[in-house]
């Protein structure tokens, strides 16, 4: 697996806070088309997932979050210590876990979007 430089990693790391926050706002301005105790009723959360444009905007919302998140505790971690290993330790252990974490949301939202909750 190639490792890209740490310039190209901190523009993607920007490009998801960016991306982030655009879809995030989309998401409230969502919410807030029903009263809020309304739109956390399970009939309605549910009701969205179904809706295929809604469940496609949480799909990439949950990838450029855990994106942005696991990079940023990447950053993180190779502040506080450094070395080759180490640093290659780091790196794949964050791109393993931000990998399951996005299959298991994903399966979730697959799951409840196509009724089987």
């Amino acid at each position: 697996m190639m490792i890209l430089r740490e310039s190209i990693v901190m523009k993607i790391h920007y490009g998801t806070a960016l991306g982030a926050v655009f879809l995030t706002v989309i998401h409230i301005l969502m919410r807030m088309t029903q009263d809020f105790h309304e739109s956390l009723q399970y009939e309605n959360v549910i009701a969205n997932y179904q809706m295929i444009g809604y469940a496609i905007m949480l799909e990439l919302l949950l990838i450029l979050i855990s994106v942005h998140g696991f990079n940023g505790l990447r950053v993180i971690l190779l502040e506080m210590r450094q070395g080759p290993t180490y640093e290659k330790a780091v790196t794949y252990g964050c791109i393993a876990s931000m990998a399951i974490l996005i299959a298991y949301g994903s399966r979730t939202i697959i799951m409840t979007s196509m009724g089987m909750v």
